[in-house]
């Protein structure tokens, strides 16, 4: 079944930075995004940022450009966000997704599909002084 393996998750100070990586296993479609959505509390789940397997492109929230970057590992269902200058509107649990589609861009992470998608466990990230 498909499983994912979450780590890097913690608790930094504003301005900070940490790293999420994300290796998704044990499935077999070819067309996907892999990538992350949060959860602030009190919030609806929300795009981070994805990238496509199925023609490369990338996706960040427009809260996160510039402090976020999204690559591939060494292999094509592993992940990592970098993620820099953390605010604590970034606290939220961090969940590795994947998102089955026919060769769609990155950009389905803009909104949480209604079907097709995929959740991990979740990681909490905790931004505070």
């Amino acid at each position: 079944q498909l499983t994912f393996a979450e780590s890097g998750g913690g608790e930094v100070q504003p301005g900070g930075s940490l790293n999420l990586s994300c290796a998704a296993s044990g499935f077999t479609f070819d067309n996907y995004a892999i990538g992350w959505f949060r959860q602030a509390p009190g919030k609806e789940r929300e795009g981070v940022s994805c990238v496509s397997i199925s023609d490369g492109s990338t996706y960040h929230a427009d809260s996160v450009k510039g402090r976020f970057t999204i690559s591939r590992n060494n292999v094509k269902n592993t992940v990592s966000l970098q993620m820099f200058s953390l605010k604590p509107e970034d606290t939220a649990v961090y969940y590795c997704v994947l998102v089955e589609c026919y060769y769609c861009s990155a950009r389905v992470c803009e909104n949480v599909p209604l079907s097709g998608i995929y959740w991990g466990q979740g990681t909490q990230v905790t931004v505070s002084s």
